[in-house]
């Protein structure tokens, strides 16, 4: 593997919308040995990737959750769906 360069360590250090795209690119996909090294050196540095990772992974494990894989069928709690209904219901009595 060919070692990084300052320059391309700057680039790295101050590129978020590299990392943003490989925190995404991980959390459906294994990235390479570089581009994992790439974005541990911009996460040293950037709080703001770092919380967007974080949030990243809980939005995606949630989704995760909601899509049933199998069937492409999206899945709502039975709790929230009598209360929309409710909220429907209300709103047409209104009218």
């Amino acid at each position: 593997m060919k070692e990084l360069d300052k320059e391309e360590l700057r680039k790295i250090a101050y590129n978020c919308k590299k990392a943003t795209f490989l925190i995404e690119k991980q959390q459906i996909a294994k990235i390479t040995l570089r581009e994992q090294m790439e974005l541990k050196i911009h996460l040293a540095g950037c709080a703001i990737c770092v919380t967007f990772m974080h949030q990243s992974a809980v939005i995606n494990q949630m989704a995760r959750k909601i899509f049933n894989p199998g069937s492409g069928i999206l899945k709502l709690d039975k709790g929230f769906k009598k209360e929309l209904q409710q909220r429907i219901d209300e709103r047409l009595d209104e009218n």
